[in-house]
């Protein structure tokens, strides 16, 4: 009986992946659990496994390849092989695909409020996190498969209009145009007519950036905060003891102190540490500090998270962020290196920059940017009450917000500590949690 493998729901909204590699050809032998293709989703590699043990039949992917949830990518064992065309990869499965493939057979033998509904365990749990029954989503998969934008859009359905809605008055009449904001943007212009014109692909981390930004920037009302802290003592501090640190396997960089000090300060300021559920008119507060980092590589910006930050000491996160930076360079990374943060650093000072707009990182509500720390002349009042001019070291700090969450205040207030933090190390190390 000849089987289809489908490219997998992986879950937390992952609709397409681009194929990386693929490890097998017609006439392998594959048994279940080998891994047979790799796929880039979200700016993490993905080794997938076999689900069978069988004779590869027909290979209809190739890297490079664009893959939906759903889509045919090879198909395994016996007589008939099942027609597909690799360029369309997204044409629906035969008519008899349910009964080639026993698993779907099953499942869309059953009656409705009978047995299982078909569906991966990633879209189970977003059901019950919805408040979903299943029973009650019509499908849109392959042989009655619900996916997860199937439970996404029957809550939506099902949901009453959330705080941050317009009310009736406001909202457009049948008929109507859409608002600016989700009309579809018109057709570029013929850019050949005046001169010569290049194309590339917007694949791989680009295009998952793109995806990602254009999320945050449309759902996000941005709001910022900026500071020039003097960091003169902690980099006396630093360059004492980050000889000791190399020795044990890490680089202690002010990206690790920043860490330690964000830590401190999200403890301080929980709504920091959040996500806004427009669905439930309700701010979700996380106990525990996994914070990202934003990571240059080749092929673009990748954000690995660091665990419990406020659990580790600087020593212990100078090691893991050097083999974080590393293993994200090397493009080792996997989903879950990159999934469950609750806040995000980004520091461009390693490339030069100062002062700029960081995007924050959905569904978060604050990112904290780093400059390049520089020597410049301030004015301090000395021993004797005077004042007089000296140089510091002076970096520049960003922090932007979700502000349907917080407020010009509280960025001050959650800034204000970071500066205390990182301005002296002796009240980092008093303060930090």
């Amino acid at each position: 009986m000849a089987r289809s493998f489908r490219m997998p729901d992986l879950g937390e909204g992952i609709h397409e992946g681009e194929v990386i590699a693929v490890r097998v050809k017609k006439g392998d032998a594959v048994k279940e659990g080998d891994i047979i293709l790799e796929v880039e989703t979200d700016k993490a590699t993905v080794e997938i496994p076999s689900p069978y043990t069988g004779t590869v039949v027909q290979v209809l992917v190739k890297p490079g390849d664009l893959v939906k949830v759903g889509d045919a990518m090879i198909h395994f064992d016996g007589g008939k092989v099942i027609s597909a065309e690799p360029a369309n990869l997204a044409a629906p499965p035969p008519a008899d695909f349910a009964e080639r493939l026993p698993e779907a057979s099953e499942a869309s033998a059953v009656k409705p409020g009978a047995g299982p509904v078909p569906a991966s365990p990633a879209t189970r749990l977003l059901a019950r996190e919805l408040g979903v029954d299943l029973r009650s989503v019509a499908p849109s998969g392959p042989a009655g498969l619900v996916t997860a934008e199937d439970v996404r859009g029957h809550a939506a359905k099902e949901s009453p209009p959330s705080p941050t809605s317009p009310p009736d008055s406001l909202k457009p009449e049948t008929g109507q145009s859409r608002p600016l904001a989700v009309q579809v943007p018109p057709p570029l212009p013929d850019f050949s007519r005046y001169g010569p014109t290049r194309r590339i692909p917007l694949r791989s981390i680009r295009r998952a950036t793109a995806k990602q930004m254009a999320l945050s920037w449309s759902q996000i009302p941005h709001a910022g905060s900026q500071n020039a802290i003097d960091i003169t003592l902690l980099e006396a501090f630093r360059s004492k003891h980050k000889g000791e640190i190399a020795s044990k396997g890490g680089r202690l960089t002010l990206t690790v102190f920043a860490l330690k000090a964000a830590a401190t300060a999200l403890k301080a300021h929980p709504n920091f540490n959040a996500s806004l559920d427009v669905a439930a008119g309700e701010i979700v507060l996380k106990d525990y500090f996994n914070i990202g980092v934003a990571v240059n590589t080749e092929d673009g910006l990748i954000v690995p998270v660091v665990r419990d930050v406020d659990r580790k000491s600087l020593t212990d996160l100078a090691i893991e962020l050097n083999e974080t930076v590393r293993r994200t360079r090397d493009r080792k990374t996997d989903l879950e290196d990159i999934r469950g943060g609750t806040f995000t650093i980004t520091n461009a000072g390693a490339m030069g920059g100062g002062f700029f707009t960081p995007i924050i990182n959905y569904p978060e509500v604050a990112i904290l940017g780093l400059g390049q720390a520089a020597w410049q002349p301030v004015v301090i009042e000395n021993k004797t009450g005077l004042r007089e001019i000296v140089p510091r070291l002076m970096m520049p700090v960003v922090l932007c917000i979700d502000h349907r969450v917080l407020d010009g205040a509280d960025a001050v207030r959650f800034l204000k500590m970071i500066n205390n933090s990182l301005q002296d190390p002796e009240e980092l190390l008093m303060t930090m949690v």
